[in-house]
């Protein structure tokens, strides 16, 4: 059992993090009030425009890996903050509902990435010659029962999305301007009269959400994927999902995506692990779905999402 354990472990953190940080994008957008169920496709623009830089760097520049993969995530972040500009534009300037334009994102953005990736690799798929390689941390690795599970076969990555988590957690409790955050996503009337500037915040707000799940797509790519295809395997939706299950909270959200991860990870590697073969494949391939459903039915029962999410703000000030 403590075998399948450790065998398990680094697959699901490995899963969890491009989750994590999707997820706490989608945090971001909502506790400013707008909902933003374009992760998905903003994960897509991510995930293509880091696959895009990378396959060009390799070609110009051979025998800088880490390097092209590196500017390829920064690359992928910026992209996913660009392009969130047209939800946020959308929804903020012109009052349009949050959903339809959140599903024209991802409409948008598989569409225009599969036609751009045809153009460039003639096949529609960008493929990475060298994924993001793993390491052992030094010396942690070593430690009883936490070296194999945590610090075992992992990436760079992991850690900074985690370091991400906690300053967001103290940036939202702790500082004025999650105060004010969060104050236009409770009641943006009173926030307007207190002097807070609620679609400026709201712009950040969403421009944030862009920015983590363009970089939670090239954390996909290059890490677990490998290669660019057009989808993102509905990650951008499990994240939504997951903020529901941690209740609009960075920590909660952490153990949300951990929770999900794990039943992802047991799909995804359920015939490599014999302990798992003795169980019929199509259950275990239903089985992250069906936790997910009952999560969402569960917990939105005591949901605490922020009062005026979804809601159109307009302060009269054009």
């Amino acid at each position: 059992m403590w075998t399948t354990i450790e065998q398990i472990f680094p697959y699901a953190i490995k899963f969890t993090i491009p989750l994590l940080i999707v997820a706490l994008g989608g945090l971001f957008s909502e506790r400013s009030g707008i909902v933003n169920i374009g992760l998905e496709g903003l994960m897509v623009i991510g995930s293509f425009a880091s696959a895009f830089t990378i396959y060009k760097l390799e070609t110009a520049w051979p025998g800088h890996t880490l390097t092209s993969i590196y500017i390829g995530i920064l690359v992928a972040t910026a992209a996913g903050l660009v392009f969130s500009l047209l939800h946020a534009f959308a929804s903020i300037h012109l009052n349009a509902n949050q959903v339809i334009s959140g599903t024209a994102i991802n409409m948008i953005a598989g569409a225009l990435t599969v036609f751009l990736s045809r153009n460039i690799t003639g096949s529609g798929n960008i493929r990475m010659t060298n994924p993001l390689p793993p390491f052992d941390v030094w010396g942690l690795h070593k430690i009883p029962v936490l070296g194999p599970l945590i610090f075992t076969n992992t990436y760079w990555t992991t850690w900074v999305i985690l370091l991400i988590v906690l300053f967001s957690s103290l940036l939202l409790r702790k500082t004025a301007f999650g105060l004010r955050l969060r104050a236009c996503g409770e009641y943006p009337q009173a926030a307007e009269a207190a002097g807070v500037n609620v679609r400026k915040m709201r712009y950040i707000g969403v421009l944030i959400s862009g920015a983590f799940a363009g970089l939670g797509g090239a954390i996909h790519l290059v890490t677990i994927a490998g290669e660019f295809n057009g989808t993102v395997s509905g990650l951008g939706f499990l994240a939504l999902a997951a903020l529901i299950f941690g209740q609009w909270r960075p920590i909660g959200i952490l153990g949300a995506t951990l929770f999900f991860g794990f039943a992802s990870t047991i799909a995804n590697v359920s015939q490599v692990i014999p302990a798992l073969t003795e169980f019929p494949p199509i259950l275990l391939k239903v089985f992250p779905y069906a936790i997910t459903l009952i999560a969402l039915v569960v917990f939105s029962k005591t949901s605490q999402a922020p009062k005026a999410a979804g809601e159109v703000f307009d302060s009269g000030k054009r």
